[in-house]
């Protein structure tokens, strides 16, 4: 299986399956001698974890992490990083009944049709839990990031039909660590949690938005012509579970701009260039300008529901199905880490 690294200086490889022993992953590329905060790569993996939200899967993980290789009392040697994850709270008998057949909207069936194989505990490598080692990476590429005084701060700004009100411009970044969805404003939030206690009772699930504001990148970071900024972000961000859409600075709705609305003008404030708007989205031919980089990220719904719906085995059979064990009612709060840590090894990688 092939498609299970990112980068090209800095290289994340994960392994590992939803219902296996362990998730891991080795980074290669990272300079030597970092000091590393590793209490503060846990505290990355644990904003991940379901624990931590309403409406999310009760599995429980202590995601503890363990480091094999690469860090020599408190810094990096150089060598590759590896890590792992053990699993523990594992019900692979909830999976049995998915062995012949089809899920809806899931990867059961294109698995199948790529390797003529595939593990059905918990969807194996499609499953999200596998986010886990993309979270440690991208931990760790934020520790080079900190270096360079780079920040990157998600949210939440939609989920189903409720988002932030337009114009909303996020003024204080503790207000998404203290949020249950992390949603950076009380009456959205509170609009929700109705909205997803409400589709639980129903057994059904739903899809939302995660905003990025990322600070601090100079101007001259990226790459022409297939390699260009928001292009290695896009395929990052496209490459998360459940994720359906990417946009960057003003988007789609650039299209209904006139270009005298869109154009970025530049001004020189305190000796810096820089743009009095920034419908560009802090990138301009696929390089950096010194603005914050902004860009959104849809999540379709989850496709396992607590209802029945139709599909078929690998017979051809018309059945009814079910899902059973435990899952969530809304992933989008719990992808804001890994949304972060995509941009953190993209921005590493560059850099």
């Amino acid at each position: 299986m092939a498609g299970n690294s990112i980068g090209k200086n800095l290289v994340l490889t994960t392994f590992g399956e939803s219902h296996g022993p362990a998730i891991g992953g080795v980074l290669d590329g990272f300079p030597a001698g970092i000091e590393i905060d590793l209490d503060l790569i846990q505290s990355e993996i644990n904003r991940r974890n379901p624990a931590k939200y309403p409406f999310a899967t009760p599995r429980k993980e202590d995601d503890k992490l363990e480091i094999l290789s690469g860090i020599y009392e408190g810094q990096s040697t150089g060598a590759p990083i590896a890590f792992i994850v053990y699993n523990h709270d594992q019900r692979p008998e909830d999976y049995d009944i998915l062995k012949d057949l089809y899920r809806p909207s899931h990867a059961d069936f294109t698995y199948e049709a790529r390797y003529g194989i595939r593990d059905p505990r918990g969807g194996g490598r499609a499953s999200a839990r596998t986010t886990l080692a993309i979270v440690a990476g991208g931990a760790f590429a934020r520790q080079l990031l900190s270096l360079n005084k780079i920040s990157i701060t998600g949210y939440v700004s939609q989920i189903g039909p409720h988002s932030l009100p337009a114009g909303f411009i996020l003024a204080d970044r503790a207000l998404v660590r203290l949020s249950p969805l992390a949603c950076p404003n009380e009456k959205t939030t509170q609009k929700m949690l109705d909205f997803l206690h409400t589709l639980k009772e129903e057994g059904d699930t739903a899809g939302g938005v995660i905003s990025c504001v990322i600070k601090g990148v100079p101007a001259g970071i990226g790459d022409p012509l297939f390699d260009k900024l928001q292009a290695n972000l896009s395929k990052a961000m496209l490459s998360i579970n459940a994720v359906k859409g990417f946009e960057f600075g003003s988007g789609f709705n650039a299209a209904r701009m006139k270009g005298s609305e869109s154009n970025d003008e530049f001004i020189l404030e305190e000796n810096l260039i820089k743009t009095k708007t920034n419908h560009d989205g802090g990138i301009q031919g696929g390089i950096s300008n010194g603005m914050d980089i902004t860009f959104n990220v849809a999540f379709k719904p989850i496709s396992t529901l607590s209802m029945e719906q139709t599909t078929i085995n690998r017979n051809g059979d018309e059945i009814t199905y079910k899902a059973e064990g435990r899952h969530d009612v809304c992933v989008v709060p719990r992808a804001v880490p890994i949304v972060e840590a995509m941009a953190a090894l993209v921005l590493a990688d560059k850099l």
